[in-house]
């Protein structure tokens, strides 16, 4: 009985960890009713690979020279 109570895990322990999964599942549950959150999301390369992949007006989501985006802690 004592090696028993031993390997059991503390009863905080045990009640954490099965309100840890029920909330994972609750969030999984959700995610799958719910669907994608941006279901035309593409990878983020160095710009489109097909011409024909620009959004409306051209615009290939290209920030170009990001230079002098560092600071210097305000010094």
């Amino acid at each position: 009985m004592a090696l028993l109570k031993r390997c059991v895990p503390p009863p905080a322990l045990t009640g954490f960890l099965v309100l840890l999964m029920v909330v994972l599942g609750v969030s999984f549950a959700v995610g799958s009713a719910v669907g994608p959150v941006a279901p035309g999301m593409q990878s983020t390369g160095t710009g489109p690979q097909d011409p024909s992949d620009t959004a409306p007006g051209g615009d290939t989501g290209d920030m170009g020279d990001m230079g002098g985006m560092h600071s210097d802690g305000g010094r």
